[in-house]
């Protein structure tokens, strides 16, 4: 489980494509200081497991093909920049939300605005999955724990980056028309399927009154 708390950005070094997926080594210097193979880490938002790496150094990491479909992974080259943050520890402060780093979708940018020092992000969201997101709700976007600020009924999502988050994160290097990872906040995806047979049946709503 991860906190969507990026805990510094690496550079793709190295990829190589085989018949089974996609292997790719990263560049970092916090983060490959404490790894260990087998470890989850999250790259861009999607959670991983680290196979190799060289302390201080780099890591890598191997993308299944369901991983790659689901993903713009593929879409990296070298010298790229991905936001990384390691398995949250069970004595770990919880500084962000619940994030499992499975991502469920690819948004795209399609506004991008200063205002004084901060910044507001407007990304579009695939179909359906704007019901999973409410106004002043948490949502994970390329594995950054975010507030929405604004949505809209076409299902656009506004997010208010501060100075800190968009100098530390990839946030800085998007355009519009970049893709990012879209993870919805899991809570809203237990209550759906929870509530799923009552409001088909109608039962639950005579409780409700």
């Amino acid at each position: 489980m991860f906190t969507g708390i990026v805990e510094e950005t690496g550079d793709l070094v190295g990829r190589e494509a085989t018949a089974e997926g996609l292997r790719l080594r990263i560049g970092a210097d916090s983060v490959a200081s404490d790894l260990a193979h087998g470890q989850s880490i999250s790259v861009s938002g999607a959670c991983l497991t680290v196979e190799r790496f060289e302390p201080g150094a780099w890591f890598e990491v191997f993308l299944a093909s369901e991983t790659v479909e689901r993903t713009y992974l593929d879409t990296l080259e070298e010298d790229d920049t991905v936001n990384l943050e390691r398995a949250m520890p069970a004595d770990g402060r919880f500084d962000g939300h619940v994030v499992q780093g499975h991502v469920d979708a690819v948004a795209t940018v399609t506004e991008i605005e200063s205002v004084g020092d901060d910044w507001f992000f407007e990304f579009d969201l695939p179909e359906r999955y704007d019901r999973y997101v409410v106004e002043k709700g948490s949502i994970t976007l390329d594995g950054i724990s975010l507030t929405v600020a604004e949505l809209t009924e076409s299902g656009r999502v506004t997010v208010a980056i501060i100075p800190t988050t968009y100098e530390l994160t990839t946030l800085s290097e998007k355009s519009v028309g970049d893709p990012v990872h879209l993870e919805v906040d899991v809570l809203a995806k237990y209550v759906e399927r929870l509530l799923e047979g009552h409001l088909e049946t109608g039962d639950g709503l005579e409780a409700a009154r």
